[in-house]
């Protein structure tokens, strides 16, 4: 054998031989429960999404799928115990538009968001509204836009928390509108709604499911919802898009990922897993009737979802000026 071919015959040895460990670690995936870690407190949207899929994800799987809560700002904690867990796939982190906005808002993070984690699947995504008072003057928003450029800075939006998803999408409709408006921050839903409900406020920017007992108890009024389609619960409220603001497009989504160096075929296995409990009747409805549509991806959709939000949010908070924490 030449020295060339014997080199050549080495390498292949070589490449096969660090292969395996992974191969083995697919073949014998899952060994033990799954961990899913959600950055959230038990009974929240985000948390109710990962319980309802983790329960069918576990019958396919042949092992129990827990859900660890771990709330705390941005998410942070969460994605650390994620981002520094063994790679094998039973550790996974429910994402969501937090992860993307933390990027931005955090001067550090413990991780980095788009390197320390493999994209599994998206699992859902829940409409954001902009709301009235029910007697409010405004009854559609291009009433409201109107008012806005004809009188600036004396219109005011309330939202939750500065760095929110909702105080972000405010002030992106902000500028994607071209308008001079007070986005108005207040410590949690029930302030917004007191706020509203006392005149406060002329509108706010929410999560549209809390919003809806509201809407059907006639306290608050939806003038339209920020994604790219209506809202399956509100048919007749129509999009921002629609209303006049040209590619407007904001929805608030939940998607699970592993740590970075999780081996292909474990990841491949996960998403069929994912994707098997979103096609299921019984969790669709359980999700929509959260309001929330059940969709998977590919891990390179997720993958391109995550960056695209990252630079999405990131711009916003530069141009709001929040701000880094």
């Amino acid at each position: 054998m030449t020295v060339r071919r014997r080199t050549l015959v080495q390498c292949v040895a070589l490449a096969a031989s660090l292969s395996l460990p992974a191969l083995a670690l697919a073949q014998a995936f899952p060994s033990k429960p799954l961990r899913i870690v959600v950055p959230f407190g038990a009974g929240g949207v985000a948390d109710l999404t990962a319980r309802t899929v983790a329960q069918k994800m576990a019958e396919g799987l042949g092992q129990p799928v827990v859900i660890d809560n771990k709330p705390g700002a941005g998410g942070v904690g969460a994605g650390e115990a994620v981002a520094k867990a063994t790679p094998d796939g039973h550790t996974l982190l429910l994402m969501s538009n937090a992860t993307a906005v933390s990027a931005g808002l955090f001067t550090s993070l413990p991780f980095n968001t788009l390197k320390d984690f493999a994209p599994v699947s998206t699992l859902g995504y829940f409409d954001i509204a902009i709301v009235v008072p029910e007697a409010s003057r405004f009854k559609s928003l291009t009433e409201l836009l109107a008012f806005a450029k004809a009188n600036p800075g004396k219109l005011n939006l309330g939202t939750i928390a500065i760095g929110s998803t909702q105080n972000l999408a405010a002030e992106l409709f902000k500028s994607s509108a071209g308008v001079d408006l007070q986005v108005v921050p207040f410590n949690g839903t029930p302030a917004v709604l007191n706020a509203l409900r006392g005149n406060q406020v002329d509108a706010a920017v929410e999560i549209l499911s809390p919003m809806l007992p509201q809407i059907s108890a006639k306290a608050v009024r939806a003038l339209a919802v920020m994604g790219d389609k209506q809202s399956v619960a509100l048919p007749d409220v129509p999009t921002v898009r629609a209303s006049g603001i040209a590619n407007f497009n904001v929805a608030s989504w939940n998607a699970l990922a592993a740590p970075a160096g999780t081996p292909p075929e474990v990841i491949a296995r996960l998403h069929r897993e994912v994707a098997t409990a979103l096609a299921h009747p019984d969790v669709k409805k359980r999700l929509l009737d959260l309001h929330i549509e059940a969709k998977a991806s590919t891990p390179e959709q997720l993958g391109t979802l995550l960056s695209s939000e990252v630079k999405r949010w990131g711009d916003v908070i530069t141009r709001a000026n929040i701000p880094r924490q």
